[in-house]
């Protein structure tokens, strides 16, 4: 009431997907719960709400995937994330939802750290890393997923649409790909299946989304990942 927005942009969610799989109250209590007193607000002051979605939604067995695909998540995060989005369809708010892959990125003050960003830095230090080569994702630069959210806003654009990057790739080849691009020793890298973690919660082999719809309504265009990791390199060399 106090700050009347046109739109929110929901990006808040428990993202951690092993300890979403422990604590599985709270991961409802965020990525769903929160949804929906969010939906309702939205509705009571006609308050455009645009909401993050994720790949996990999907079990991976036929990415990419576009936006009608049938969901059937894997993992208990997959699950809240999914139930999110019924919540706010099931709403009576002006709603979009923007399902997005592997956020990179870098800002001050950072809440948790990326993949790109972790690869750097160990390899930077010389230390080995565990990274899994049989699953496929589409990682997705920052600025890009904010300018889709933008985009949304500006059409005041209505249903679900798919807001990753544009490149498939394994996430062996894509750390391979960051110590290409910083010239660091991609001996350190050892690629194991994602079985050999132990992880809690269980990842989607291929996922990746197929773009056509935003970029065909809303003018989405998502740089390619080498442009992103430069865009990246630029804002740590200024920072």
């Amino acid at each position: 009431e106090h700050f009347q927005p046109d739109a929110i942009i929901h990006t808040a969610a428990m993202t951690n997907v092993d300890t979403a799989e422990e604590q599985q109250e709270l991961a409802y209590a965020l990525n769903v719960e929160s949804v929906r007193t969010l939906a309702q607000v939205c509705m009571e002051h006609n308050i455009q709400l645009v909401h993050l979605s994720t790949d996990f939604i999907f079990d991976g067995a036929e990415g990419p995937y576009d936006e009608l695909a049938a969901p059937n998540p894997l993992s208990y995060y997959g699950k809240t994330k999914l139930e999110g989005e019924e919540v706010i369809k099931n709403s009576q708010c002006r709603w979009a939802i923007l399902r997005t892959i592997i956020v990179y990125g870098i800002v001050n003050d950072m809440s948790r750290s990326n993949i790109v960003l972790w690869a750097k830095g160990a390899l930077e230090k010389g230390e080995p890393i565990n990274v899994v080569n049989d699953q496929w994702r589409m990682p997705t630069l920052a600025e890009d997923l904010a300018e889709c959210c933008l985009l949304v806003v500006k059409n005041d654009a209505y249903g679900v649409y798919n807001a990753s990057g544009k490149d498939m790739m394994s996430i062996a080849e894509l750390v391979g790909r960051v110590a290409d691009f910083w010239h660091l020793d991609k001996a350190l890298i050892k690629e194991v299946s994602g079985a050999t973690l132990n992880q809690k919660a269980q990842r989607p082999a291929r996922t990746g989304f197929i773009l056509d719809k935003a970029i065909a309504e809303l003018g989405y265009n998502p740089h390619s990942f080498e442009e992103g990791l430069a865009i990246l390199d630029r804002q740590m060399t200024q920072s």
